[in-house]
């Protein structure tokens, strides 16, 4: 097949393009999505969001098993880990979903290429594989997502250093993981194999985990984790890697100077973040801008320089998740079909999977110190929580930012259980405007976790009733 012409091929099967891919044939779009892995999801679906949740799931059940049961009056003996097992449930997950995603391009009818696409220009989409054709597209839609950072000196094997793909396929428990990040994928997968009995260190070259979060967040969660079994060493620069047969030696400095040291491991996790994923698109050739840190520039419409190309998701500037790109495909999608959608950046929200989780929305005590902008804090424990003391779970706190003088909310910080679905209603609020006496007024069923949210609304004002 050649020359086929469709209103729109988007290039990446991932969160973003599969979304987008569905909404226009659902707009009344002739529309293709061109994916080279072989099967729908991208990163997230295949080597990251999906399989990581369903080892920190099984993960954490091994270990309430092991140390929870007991005090609750359930005897259960020591719980025998089925590592083969626990993997072929979270490979079946994956497989589910994937093939859930066919079966919504056939429902909403989407032409489905396996293969990897290359930019021809002139609306043109190259794409080899099994089966290689020339597609012709009105608008092309690049959504390709991000790879892994790799770190000078250290080379990645998948055996002895892996990568978060390789993290997430280990055949036995490690007895010493090293991981090389501490940022969101390095403590939640550092969670999961220490909670299945490796023994977990994590290495950062910075003086604090969790880049980017309020410090408050950072603080207390590497508190949280190292309670747990968690060892840290920040400040760290790693500069070099030794591997045997069944073993790595890494090499390691000071940040800011100083002596060398080793430190051995059995595996070595390579988890310093991602990077757009760019390669043989072709966008050189066509002069499409990109900036230094290989990110395709597009405006507020997701068109790129060029006419007719436009992007979303990991290859554009922002936060590196599978609901900003989900997001940004629908509204790239419905722009181009003459709606006028919206996306607020300041209420997108984030989680880290940790147990406690961690959530968080809009901005952090820094930002608004450095932006200048006078604010008042609500914060109240978990410990003062009576759904949380009931279920035994009550590290972590809610942390409410809002506008000294409009009372206006501009940001949440949640560590606690379930802080991943608490934060919603904290985003819908943030999301129509809300103050936080609008959250402080609002009813919560008692008793709940999300009651927590509620007194720490009331703790803006220095109103609170439970804490």
């Amino acid at each position: 097949m050649s020359d086929e012409t469709y209103d729109l091929v988007v290039v990446g099967g991932g969160p973003g393009g599969y979304t987008a891919a569905i909404r226009a044939a659902q707009l009344g779009m002739k529309t293709a999505c061109v994916e080279k892995r072989g099967a729908l999801g991208g990163t997230c679906l295949n080597v990251g969001c999906i399989p990581s949740k369903a080892l920190l799931q099984s993960s954490e059940l091994f270990e309430e098993a092991g140390h929870s049961f007991e005090s609750r009056g359930i005897t259960v003996g020591t719980p025998k880990l089925n590592l083969k097992k626990m993997m072929e449930q979270k490979d079946t997950t994956v497989t589910g979903l994937t093939q859930g995603i066919e079966f919504l391009f056939k429902k909403n009818k989407v032409t489905y290429i396996k293969g990897a696409g290359v930019l021809q220009g002139n609306g043109r989409v190259e794409v080899t594989g099994d089966e290689p054709q020339t597609l012709k597209a009105k608008n092309i839609l690049i959504a390709t997502g991000s790879d892994v950072m790799p770190l000078p000196n250290v080379e990645i094997d998948e055996k002895l250093i892996v990568s978060s793909t390789g993290g997430l396929e280990l055949g036995k428990v490690p007895k010493k993981l090293v991981v090389i990040g501490a940022g969101v994928i390095g403590l939640e997968l550092g969670t999961v194999w220490r909670r299945l009995g490796a023994e977990v260190t994590v290495v950062e070259f910075l003086d604090r985990i969790l880049p980017g979060t309020d410090n408050d967040v950072a603080k207390n969660t590497q508190r949280i984790l190292r309670k747990q079994g968690i060892n840290f060493m920040l400040g760290k620069k790693v500069t070099g890697a030794k591997t045997t047969k069944t073993s790595v030696t890494l090499t390691m400095e000071p940040a800011k100077g100083g002596d060398e040291e080793t430190l051995k491991a059995d595996v070595v996790l390579v988890a310093i973040g991602r990077r757009p994923y760019t390669k043989g698109l072709g966008l050189e050739d066509l002069g499409i801008e990109t900036d230094r840190a290989g990110r395709i520039v597009v405006d507020e419409n997701f068109k790129s320089s060029v006419d007719g190309i436009y992007a979303v998701g990991d290859v554009i500037e922002g936060p590196m998740l599978a609901h900003k790109a989900e997001d940004e495909g629908v509204v790239c999608v419905e722009k181009l079909a003459g709606q006028k959608p919206h996306i607020n950046y300041n209420t997108i929200p984030g989680v880290i999977y940790t147990w406690p989780e961690i959530a968080t929305v809009g901005k952090t005590e820094e930002q608004l110190k450095e932006a200048g902008v006078e604010y008042n804090i609500g914060k109240v424990p978990f410990m003062a929580n009576s759904r949380a003391r009931a279920n035994g779970f009550t590290d972590g706190f809610v942390k409410i930012l809002a506008d000294k003088k409009s009372d206006k909310v501009l940001g949440v910080h949640i560590i606690g259980p379930d802080a991943g679905t608490i934060i919603h209603e904290c985003v819908l609020a943030m999301e129509f405007g809300a103050s936080s006496e609008d959250i402080a007024r609002t009813c919560h069923a008692h008793p709940t976790l999300s009651e927590a949210v509620k007194e720490a609304a009331l703790a803006v004002a220095g109103r609170t009733i439970n804490s």
